[in-house]
């Protein structure tokens, strides 16, 4: 599986950065509200069947570009401290199996960040919007081109500097026309991912 060694790879050299890339004096922000950062994630697509009415299994590579704003200052006390933020995301997705088919959608988001943590920020996330595939006739799950992507997940930001990040984390994910088309027995994948933010403002 080609596009799983290139994601280790990826991630390899995401971990050397970390390691090697100097820590800039972290800027003691008053306020977190109004910060919007863009960025990308990556990751192999593993599928997930949860019913036997879901024969195919599910592989590719999926790219997710990003924009998000903060909304809150943290909030509450201890370590789930943290701060809610909204957002919006391309999804590409680029299938090799069961045969080769793709999508392209936006998805909303809202991301809840924990601040307790210094460099290290995780965080909760979930998003869903419509995609647009070619999956009609190519996969048997799915009888419509026209579907909606729903997911949600946790990762990990980590700060190299005060403006630039990485990102790692895991997402599942799950593809369904919402009975628009026939069939709509629905189609699920787990996405582990690397990636890289920068906070604009």
């Amino acid at each position: 599986m080609k596009h799983m060694s290139w994601v280790g790879t990826v991630l390899l050299l995401l971990a050397g950065l970390v390691w090697l890339s100097p820590v800039a004096a972290e800027e003691a922000a008053s306020t977190w509200v109004g910060k919007q950062t863009v960025g990308v994630v990556v990751g192999g697509m593993l599928s997930v069947r949860l019913v036997d009415s879901q024969s195919s299994k599910l592989n590719g590579v999926a790219v997710h570009p990003s924009w998000q704003i903060v909304l809150t200052d943290p909030i509450g006390e201890g370590w789930w401290r943290g701060s809610v933020a909204l957002g919006v995301e391309a999804a590409f997705l680029g299938i090799t199996e069961p045969t080769s088919v793709y999508g392209v959608g936006i998805t909303p988001k809202v991301v809840y960040t924990l601040a307790s943590f210094g460099r290290l920020k995780p965080y909760l996330e979930g998003g869903g919007g419509p995609i647009w595939t070619n999956f009609d006739g190519r996969i048997p799950e799915q009888g419509s081109n026209f579907n909606f992507l729903v997911w949600g997940g946790a990762g990990t930001t980590y700060d190299l500097t005060v403006r630039g990040a990485l990102n790692a984390g895991l997402r599942l994910s799950h593809i369904s026309n919402v009975d628009t088309g026939s069939p709509n027995r629905g189609l699920n994948y787990l996405l582990p991912f690397v990636g890289i933010s920068a906070k604009l403002f």
